[in-house]
């Protein structure tokens, strides 16, 4: 193939006050020159996830990362293939790769910041952006070492329909847990019980769901994505030591001044715990928790959905709302380009 005379990236424009806006971005078309230097490659991006962290990367305030500057390609996990390696590189043209290369259909990345795959039997390249990416990590560890689920407890998980959250879920079920789910449709509910087999999920859109969600008893351990009113509602039903992982508050991310807790009180009353947690505190044992995650993939054990945005690059910043309204069930991704190009 020879060389595209042009790329696009998507660059954030402006800070959104609450929701993104659609002029939160813009794109650019820029020349194609560019060119790995010495431990480089350069990667043609082929998927792009898209999470809901990514309200935070635009928020001017201090967190765990940097926030993207004006101007800036918007931050984003990618999958993409190597078209060209520079010298003193050990990755080779055609080699499938992770990285946060950002919202670009082509980019020069140090060989250092990028993973090479190696994909089990029975494994599929995108979900190195799902169950084996960051979605898998931050479940598994805020199952395993948070909330510490364990056999018998009754957990609980908001937000169960996402990528995180039904990941949590199935985790959840192995450890032994009795699980329920909270989600934002009568379809999500069907899927969480039907197809990854926890025992209850709530719809929190329903007239009854919290009288419903009372009858499940007191709760052990809750992975939250939502917080706000749920997380509020949640720690009136906390059993003595429950444990909380604080994994994110998607309810609460447009808001520009976050509602406050009412019911902590209980945590006292409970011994209860609430921790949160960031998923890049436990690179050193990715290896361990992708080894076991992929071995639930193989056996079919552990299950995936994807939503899949189809388009290309500028479909990206226009489906991040999606991730806000309830739009998406499972991991939202972007295609980008199709995976079977292996170089220019």
């Amino acid at each position: 193939m020879s060389n595209p005379q042009t790329f696009k990236q998507i660059v954030l424009n402006e800070r959104p006050v609450e929701d993104f806006e659609p002029n939160t971005f813009r794109t650019e078309v820029l020349p194609f020159n560019l060119k790995p230097g010495q431990g480089e490659v350069l990667v043609r991006c082929t998927w792009l996830s898209l999470d809901p962290a990514m309200r935070g990367y635009v928020r001017d305030t201090r967190s765990y990362l940097p926030p993207v500057k004006i101007g800036e390609v918007m931050r984003a996990q990618g999958l993409g293939v190597v078209v060209e390696a520079g010298p003193n590189t050990s990755l080779s043209v055609g080699d499938t790769v992770t990285g946060p290369w950002g919202m670009t259909e082509y980019a020069v990345m140090k060989e250092k910041t990028v993973t090479k795959l190696m994909i089990p039997e029975g494994v599929h390249a995108l979900d190195f952006l799902n169950t084996l990416g960051l979605s898998g990590m931050t479940a598994y560890f805020g199952v395993k070492d948070v909330a510490q689920v364990k056999a018998g407890d009754i957990m609980v998980v908001s937000g169960a329909a996402g990528s995180v959250g039904a990941i949590a879920c199935q985790l959840g079920k192995r450890a032994g847990a009795k699980v329920y789910g909270i989600a934002g449709s009568p379809d999500k509910c069907d899927w969480l019980v039907k197809e990854l087999g926890i025992d209850g999920a709530f719809d929190y859109k329903s007239e009854t769901f919290r009288e419903d969600f009372k009858k499940i008893g007191y709760i052990d351990a809750f992975f939250d994505n939502v917080g706000g009113d749920i997380l509020d509602m949640v720690l009136t039903r906390l059993a003595k030591d429950a444990r909380i992982a604080l994994c994110g508050a998607i309810s609460q991310y447009n808001a520009t001044k976050p509602r406050g807790l009412q019911n902590y009180l209980n945590l006292i009353a409970q011994r209860a715990s609430i921790q949160g947690f960031i998923v890049f505190d436990y690179a050193d044992r990715y290896p361990q928790a992708i080894k076991e995650l992929s071995a639930g993939l193989v056996d079919g054990s552990i299950k995936r959905k994807f939503h899949v945005i189809d388009g290309g690059i500028e479909q990206a910043p226009k489906s991040l709302p999606l991730l806000f309204n309830g739009g998406n069930t499972g991991k939202l991704v972007v295609k980008i380009s199709d995976e079977r190009k292996a170089s220019l």
